[in-house]
């Protein structure tokens, strides 16, 4: 693996690299996104929101190997498409990208893998926050307010940042991504 392989998409600056880093960066995203949509059928129905821990393993991973922005990116696309297909609610909007967000940043400066355990610190805090503000109200649903929506993220969160964790460790281990 060459250098500008091992690194991640936050390291080497994927939106202003070369075109190809740009280029496989998106490839990279937009595979995230369909491993999220493939994998939403293992959801668990929790108050008015369906958890999914794997989406939040996948933030975990992508925050990590692309960054911020385009982890974020990834996790609305497959928002998006969950909601769309009907496997996802609304509450995935507010979820998902704030995880991937805090997980890159945290990345920026860490340099770690652990970084990929910051993603519930996104989903609880902002995500829930802006869930019990903005969707709850809009869609008329009694989901308990931020604690009810902070418990439930919390309870899919934790553990998706756990696994997501643990699947950069098994990459890097295996030579899959470069250390």
């Amino acid at each position: 693996m060459d250098d500008r392989s091992s690194r991640s998409g936050a390291e080497r600056g994927s939106a202003r690299g070369s075109s190809r880093n740009a280029t496989c960066t998106l490839v990279l995203a937009a595979l995230f996104a369909a491993i999220g949509v493939l994998l939403s059928s293992f959801a668990v129905p929790v108050g008015g929101a369906r958890v999914l821990p794997f989406q939040h393993a996948i933030n975990a991973v992508a925050g990590v190997l692309l960054g911020p922005w385009w982890a974020a990116g990834s996790a609305l696309v497959t928002a998006t498409l969950r909601f769309a297909f009907g496997t996802g609610s609304l509450f995935a909007f507010p979820g998902s990208p704030f995880g991937a967000v805090a997980v890159g940043f945290a990345y920026m400066y860490m340099k770690r893998d652990e970084a990929a355990l910051f993603e519930p610190v996104g989903t609880i805090f902002v995500g829930a926050t802006l869930g019990a503000l903005l969707i709850s109200p809009f869609i008329g649903e009694a989901t308990g307010g931020f604690i009810a929506l902070a418990v439930s993220f919390a309870l899919s969160s934790i553990p998706g940042a756990i696994v997501g964790y643990l699947v950069l460790k098994a990459l890097r281990r295996a030579g899959v991504i470069g250390r």
